[in-house]
């Protein structure tokens, strides 16, 4: 069989990753759910029960194998990779933590280690597709809109999550940086919203949110901003429960026991927020590129895999990661220290080994210039 991969985290989405990688390679998972893990089980993938947070519980973990994919909760995510690192191993990390990455790329270079980070839909997807026209043309401005959503609506929040909640609200508290003119600038999340019509979809509302990431350094265009979509309508419940500090995580006191808002916000709202059995969701991303008199356009509409049970989010994103995991594997990407997804789209090659991956899973990126 193929190589040995290890993936840290059995989630909706880490799930889908180890499963799509086992069909060619040996794939073993790791998390501290054994429910989660028990469903991988029965569909043929090795599966470890362990608590990661646990100090040096990565290391032991990840020392056999040729490929580790970090597919934990952002929180987790920057010590997680640092632990990989230490060990000695290539990593394909998709747990989008806050922390900057390129922190780690001195230690990365220095244990000659090839990690790729926030390898999803996007970031992710949306990075290597501007990497790979910014090596063939001067870019000017770069614009990404992007939404995983629930197929039907439900009051109030019209909204369901597939990662960890605690991830999801950091989007609605984290600062926004975007590019303008040049200059690098600071909104709050949910800022700037606006509502804008995508075919076979309708009207959907767009807001601030930090998507950008490594861009903002390793790009040198005057003009790029991603902003988030949701239904029209959900920015103003969300604006409200951060103003009231629901997601704050200074602590307070309630009858004698300290507490973070945010906790208690996610508890609540995870039952609520949380996808059950049968329900259907899509990803939808317009990607918008100008530059030397071109206006280029992407766009993925990918809905719920009901054949094989798999959400859109999980295919959109675990794809991309499977996709980017396979190059390394196949010695097709090798530079070692720490690689933002831009760096994966530079080569045209590697640009059409994940469109092409991604097609033949069903993942369709259709392009057109405008």
């Amino acid at each position: 069989m193929g190589k040995n991969i290890v993936v840290l985290g059995a989630g909706l989405v880490g799930s889908a990753i180890a499963l799509d990688l086992s069909k060619d390679h040996n794939v073993t998972s790791v998390d501290y759910s054994e429910d989660a893990l028990a469903k991988l089980r029965k569909k043929g993938v090795n599966t470890v029960v362990k608590d990661l947070s646990k100090p040096g519980a990565i290391k032991q973990v990840v020392a056999s194998y040729d490929l580790v994919i970090g597919a934990v909760p952002g929180f987790m995510g920057y010590a997680m990779v640092k632990e990989v690192i230490e060990a000695g191993k290539d990593i394909v990390d998709i747990s989008f933590f806050p922390e900057d990455p390129l922190q780690l790329d001195e230690l990365a270079k220095k244990n000659e280690v090839t990690v790729v980070t926030d390898c999803g839909v996007a970031p992710g997807m949306g990075n290597i597709i501007l990497g790979f026209h910014n090596k063939k043309m001067k870019v000017d401005r770069y614009e990404c809109l992007v939404g995983g959503l629930p197929v039907v609506r439900e009051w109030p929040y019209e909204y369901k999550a597939v990662f960890s909640p605690i991830d999801v609200i950091e989007e609605y508290i984290r600062p926004a940086r975007y590019v303008e003119n040049g200059h690098l600038v600071t909104k709050e999340a949910l800022s700037d919203p606006e509502l804008v019509d995508f075919e076979g979809i309708g009207t959907l509302e767009s807001w601030n949110s930090d998507g950008l990431r490594t861009l903002a350094k390793t790009m040198d265009i005057p003009n790029m901003i991603e902003k988030t979509l949701r239904y029209p309508g959900c920015i103003e419940y969300l604006r409200v429960l951060r103003e009231s500090g629901f997601f704050s995580y200074e602590e307070i006191e309630v009858k004698g026991v300290k507490v973070r808002p945010v906790d208690v916000t996610a508890k609540l709202l995870f039952p609520k927020w949380k996808l059950k059995p049968g329900e259907e969701d899509y990803t939808v991303m317009r990607i918008r590129i100008d530059g030397e008199g071109k206006k280029l356009e992407y766009y993925l509409l990918d809905r719920f895999d009901r054949e094989n049970t798999v959400i859109s989010m999980a295919r959109t994103t675990g794809y991309t990661c499977t996709a980017v995991a396979n190059l390394v594997l196949e010695g097709k990407f090798v530079r070692k220290g720490i690689n933002p997804p831009e760096y994966v789209g530079e080569e045209e090659d590697n640009f059409n080994y994940v469109l092409n991956y991604l097609a033949d899973r069903g993942v369709y990126y259709q392009f057109r210039e405008l």
